[in-house]
């Protein structure tokens, strides 16, 4: 099973929690036991699994991402202008893999799944495949 969702962000940096939406689908799926993928097709965001109990982590996260790629650096060459923007999705990562058990993602008491946007504002997608 496979299932398309839109994000629509309203900054350059932004984490989502999309927990919710990928555990949503794994109810109608009906599926009991197996794995979820959560996968971003695009080069300038990308999936992380972090804490969701305070928000201060992912605005720490976007600051030091921030701090370790800066937005302008003169020896970029990308015509785009937006090097910092794939250096961070490629350190995030395109995709996560999440067990299912008992119909719940498999997650710690302070995880959550989120869509790492770091090139907006933009319309993006992201999927999610069950395997069972």
């Amino acid at each position: 099973m496979l299932k398309k969702f839109t994000i629509n962000s309203s900054k350059r940096n932004e984490f989502y929690e999309i927990t919710s939406q990928v555990q949503n689908f794994i109810n109608e799926s009906g599926i009991k036991e197996g794995a979820a993928i959560v996968y971003c097709p695009h080069t300038t965001a990308g999936i992380t699994i972090n804490e969701n109990a305070d928000p201060d982590v992912q605005t720490d996260m976007i600051r030091r991402f921030d701090e370790v790629f800066p937005w302008d650096h003169k020896e970029d060459l990308h015509m785009e202008g937006n090097t910092a923007a794939h250096m961070k999705a490629s350190t995030v990562g395109s995709s996560q893999h999440i067990i299912i058990t008992e119909g719940n993602l498999l997650l710690g008491t302070w995880q959550g799944i989120y869509f790492c946007e770091f090139d907006g504002p933009r319309t993006r997608t992201f999927y999610v495949k069950i395997l069972h």
